[in-house]
């Protein structure tokens, strides 16, 4: 019996947002020209620090690493948002459901990583300068985020794992745009307590973790930077952290507000609002955040719009 019900499901069909066929136009095109967005915005930024030498820095290096991670992420998701505003089939295989899955985890908690890697190497710039140089070296920086991947697939694959192995018998209808955790649960005919701790338990790790990094290093920060006597210096220094704090409080708070939740305490259509706020609109916004509060990377772009479309005027 219990092999039955591993195998009487073969897929899901994801309900989406609405049955709506105007609101779906509307949202088929807004979600399509966020998506459209988050490519030009991080392809954008990664292009920038690839071409420009003075971007070759640990901090740009873990930037580019971030900005793969958000075209990652939001593209494993697209496909099946978009086809749940369009299609009429709407299904998704058992086996797609759980590599869909599989692919977002290991983006989300490796995005957890490289926040906390990024706050380290923030740290070691303010408060190490000297030796910054030395500690950031490129094989260092290398296997920093090698380390953050292979994390979060240990990761991924625990939860992917107990999450599918449950038993699925009755309906197959997800609630949801994607295959995300707390609308599969919901599905199951097994007891998903324990898969409920595990999930719990390697979502608290990945985010606690990071957190604690990332608190840690910024209480150091705050220390070197009150004791530089310039105003201007504590202003320089600062600025150099601002866009890393931006994007840090909205990850950790969305994400943390979603996912540390052992029991969904909320109705589905108040996490698909949620969800859409980190699949699309984080992605989107980190190249903004990263890029109009940063005067290198402005200067960069503003160097390669005149070398590109006003080069005779560059001459003189």
């Amino acid at each position: 019996m219990e092999k039955e019900n591993h195998t009487a499901v073969t897929e899901f069909i994801l309900l989406g947002f609405t049955d709506n066929p105007k609101l779906q136009i509307f949202l088929f095109i807004a979600f399509l020209l966020m998506y459209l967005l988050i490519l030009m915005g991080n392809l954008g930024m990664i292009v920038l620090i690839k071409v420009d030498s003075q971007l070759q820095t640990p901090m740009y290096f873990f930037l580019s690493n971030l900005a793969l991670l958000d075209i990652g992420y939001s593209t494993v998701i697209m496909p099946s948002t978009l086809m749940t505003l369009v299609a009429e089939n709407k299904a998704i295989s058992f086996t797609g459901c759980a590599a869909q899955f599989y692919l977002f985890c290991i983006a989300i908690a490796c995005e957890c990583y490289l926040l906390g890697v990024m706050a380290y190497d923030r740290f070691t710039a303010i408060c190490n300068p000297l030796l910054y140089s030395v500690i950031m070296s490129k094989q260092f920086c290398v296997l920093l985020v090698l380390g953050s991947y292979f994390i979060s697939c240990v990761y991924s694959t625990i939860q992917t794992v107990f999450i599918f192995r449950l038993s699925y018998c009755g309906s197959n209808v997800i609630n949801h745009f994607f295959c995300d955790v707390p609308p599969i649960l919901k599905l199951s005919c097994s007891d998903t307590h324990i898969t409920d701790i595990v999930h719990f338990t390697c979502a608290t790790m990945a985010v606690t973790s990071t957190l604690l990094i990332i608190l840690i290093s910024y209480l150091y920060i705050v220390v070197a930077i009150l004791k530089i006597n310039s105003t201007k210096g504590r202003h320089k220094a600062f600025s150099t952290c601002t866009s890393h704090l931006l994007a840090v409080t909205i990850f950790y708070g969305t994400g943390s507000f979603m996912y540390l939740r052992p029991n969904s305490k909320y109705s589905m259509e108040h996490d698909k609002i949620i969800s859409v706020f980190y699949t699309l609109g984080i992605p989107m916004l980190n190249p903004l955040i990263y890029s109009l509060r940063n005067k290198e990377v402005k200067e960069t772009f503003r160097r390669m719009i005149e070398k590109n479309f006003f080069p005779s005027e560059c001459k003189f």
